[in-house]
């Protein structure tokens, strides 16, 4: 007797991937942050920028080849990503700012919303705007 295989659909496989993906480009953010702090003696907010920049590498190579399968060498389509990933950065420190210094929540509590807001509104535009199958991509 032969088993059908469950297929998810394409966006649940997405999403699967795309969460994934950005925890290896947390790691790699946090592991090269620390380092950068720790052995180039880089005070912790250039050490945080060196952090973040290597972790788009991750998450877009990362996204572009497994999470949305499109090629990873297309000067448009990483314009589009490094937009949604900068949009992204600016959300986060704008959460945390009028949490935190607005609203005078403790730091966990500002941090919550990021948590739920960038990483849905990164999938959401990296899916219909970055990634997006184009008629050309399709055929490249």
């Amino acid at each position: 007797m032969r088993v059908a295989a469950i297929r998810l659909p394409r966006v649940v496989r997405e999403i699967n991937l795309f969460v994934l993906v950005g925890a290896a480009a947390t790691g790699c953010h946090f592991l090269t942050a620390l380092g950068a702090h720790q052995f180039l003696g880089l005070a912790p907010f250039w050490a945080t920028f060196v952090g973040y920049a290597c972790s788009v590498g991750v998450s877009y190579f990362g996204n572009a080849l497994f999470t949305f399968r499109r090629p990873a060498l297309h000067g448009p389509q990483f314009a589009r990503f490094a937009t949604i990933s900068l949009a992204g950065l600016a959300i986060n420190q704008g959460v945390v700012f009028i949490g935190a210094h607005v609203l005078g929540w403790p730091f966990w509590e500002a941090l919550a919303p990021v948590v739920v807001i960038v990483p849905a509104s990164t999938f959401t535009l990296a899916k219909l705007w970055a990634f997006r199958a184009t008629e050309a991509g399709a055929a490249g």
